[in-house]
Order: C-alpha cells, then structure tokens, then sequence
C-alpha cells in the first residue's frame, strides 16, 4: 500500500515562504489525484489544492490562490506545495492525501491515504 510522507514544515515570519513536498513510497501515486489540507488547532480539517494524476488539471481553496502553487514532478514521484506571502492563518499541520476515488474537487472524505502531515507555523 502506498505510504505518502510529507516534509518542508517550519516556522516563518508572516511573509515568508516555505516549500513542502510529498512523497508516495512503495508504488507511488498509481495513477491517483493528490491533495493537500491543512488543520489548524481547534479546528476542522479543511481543503487548500490538489493536483491531477497527469498535473495537468488543479484546484485551490478561495484562501490560497495567487499564494499557493501545487505541482508535481513525475507521476509517481513527489507533490510539492509552494506557499508564498504566509500569514497566521496559514498556521497548522499540513496533510498530504491521495486515494482511488478523490478527484481535484474532492474533500477530505473522499481521500484514504493520509501522510502523518507537517507543522508549518507563522510568526506576526
């Protein structure tokens, strides 16, 4: 079965940016979309961009656009989030997701394998 791994979190000032990235061990992504979501402390988890099997197809949440670009580098290879212009809200452990059935405009119940996800924490 497909383990997805996630790194890149850190602390940043409001600002910054950070770049993480998701890698699918064993047999890779298999065709699979993959997503990326965020959990804050408190709070439930929520949707912030996915990108298609082949990379040509992507989607964000209406929070990260023009900030945030999702990519991939070979189909079974490695889902990189770039995220620009941080702010506190951006603050919480990031999880990468992918699963048979999840499409780019999927929420997380669509998704059924998780990484163990990254801690990205924004300073004022």
């Amino acid at each position: 079965q497909v383990q997805l791994v996630e790194s890149g979190g850190g602390l940043v000032q409001a600002g910054g940016s950070l770049r993480l990235s998701c890698t699918a061990s064993t047999t890779g992504f298999d065709g699979m979309h993959t997503g990326w979501f965020r959990q804050a402390c408190g709070q439930e988890r929520e949707f912030v961009a996915a990108i298609s099997w082949t990379g040509s197809g992507t989607n964000y949440a209406d929070a990260v656009k023009g900030r945030f670009t999702i990519s991939r580098d070979g189909p079974n290879d490695t889902v990189y989030l770039q995220m620009n212009s941080l702010n506190g809200e951006d603050t919480g452990v990031y999880y990468c997701a992918t699963g048979p059935l999840a499409t780019i405009q999927s929420g997380p119940e669509d998704y059924t394998l998780w990484g163990q996800g990254t801690q990205v924490t924004v300073s004022a």
